[in-house]
């Protein structure tokens, strides 16, 4: 029990999301309290109506590290929660669900934010005894706790979105992933971006003032509320989104292409100004997004995609503008270290 104590406060001390997964299923599978063979912490992810499986942690007994699948994966790449009866039977239930039998495979569901979420799979080869599935949910809440915590820290208060100061780990993150993508042995120094495969939207409401003004704060906070809901139903599982402050928001996307990532925002666009909001009625909103670069920063995209947000403003509001089309047609002028980066598609 000491060494249980031991690793629990360790796994405390994180603060980080992946680690803390991690730390979970290495601390489920090392303590000797109980005999697991493996541990996979997996999520439910995706629109309500067709939810996949995404594995935050998988580790079996001799291995050191855990792993996961990639944050960005398509959704369609991920198993469907059908696959999974007995996951199923653990969401529905909120219970326990055991099947088989050397090994047998034991499925405790995870709590967070009054609803199940994410479970917790083991195998094993002898049945849990009631005890033990008690420590181990015990450990489970302490889990939740810390991802409420994490919560608290790393998202907007209003919104739920994520919050400012999150944006540089992710960006740094994306960035990483984007160069460990590209051809290793290519010598040239990619040029290109305009094929890049993460992408930076800055988001503004046009005349959010006025809705203040008119309409008083809270009714502003509404619209704001609302916003952030369509961000969540126009936008993929893994695209990151943000409330930087006021009426600024922020996605970091991944797609395919400079088109794909024009018709997303053009998309989420669109819903918005043909959305009635209450006693405000409609409200549009001016977009401006850029690819990230080679050795691109935060600071560099965000400013980028900002200058497209301002030129979107001062010339008609309500539209998506790309800042690699905008320098390109010469609307724009970039700086002298960005000319190496931009692609004049």
């Amino acid at each position: 029990m000491n060494s249980l104590l031991v690793d629990i406060a360790s796994l405390s001390g994180l603060r980080d999301r992946q680690s803390i997964d991690f730390g979970l299923a290495k601390l489920m599978l090392n303590t000797n309290l109980w005999q697991l063979s493996t541990v996979r912490l997996v999520r439910a992810v995706g629109p309500s109506d067709n939810q996949h499986w995404l594995t935050l942690a998988s580790m079996a007994r001799g291995h050191a590290e855990p792993e996961r699948d990639h944050v960005w994966l398509d959704l369609s790449h991920l198993p469907a929660l059908s696959d999974f009866p007995l996951r199923e039977t653990a969401i529905m239930t909120e219970s326990v669900a055991c099947q088989g039998s050397g090994p047998l495979t034991t499925v405790f569901p995870i709590d967070t934010q009054a609803s199940v979420c994410s479970l917790l799979e083991v195998t094993s080869d002898q049945p849990i005894p009631a005890d033990t599935q008690g420590h181990i949910d015990s450990v489970l809440h302490l889990y939740e706790n810390l991802q409420s915590l994490l919560d608290y820290g790393e998202k907007d208060m209003l919104t739920e979105l994520l919050n400012r100061k999150t944006f540089d780990s992710a960006f740094w993150r994306a960035a990483q992933t984007q160069e460990a993508a590209a051809n290793p042995a290519q010598a040239e120094r990619r040029a290109s971006t305009s094929d890049s495969n993460y992408w930076l939207a800055v988001i503004d409401i046009d005349h959010f003032k006025r809705v203040n003004d008119n309409f008083g704060h809270l009714i502003g906070d509404e619209v704001l509320l609302l916003l952030a809901r369509h961000m969540r139903a126009s936008f993929r599982f893994h695209d990151q989104l943000y409330r930087f402050g006021g009426e600024e928001f922020v996605v970091l996307m991944r797609c395919a292409s400079h088109t794909d990532a024009t018709v997303a925002l053009e998309r989420f666009r669109t819903q918005i100004a043909e959305h009635d909001f209450p006693q405000v009625g409609h409200v549009t909103i001016s977009v401006g997004f850029t690819p990230l670069s080679d050795n691109d920063t935060p600071s560099g995209a965000f400013d980028r995609a900002d200058k497209a947000v301002y030129f979107a403003k001062g010339n008609g509001r309500d539209q998506v503008c790309s800042y690699t089309a905008l320098v390109a047609s010469g609307d724009l002028v970039a700086p002298a270290d960005d000319a190496e980066e931009v692609d004049f598609f």
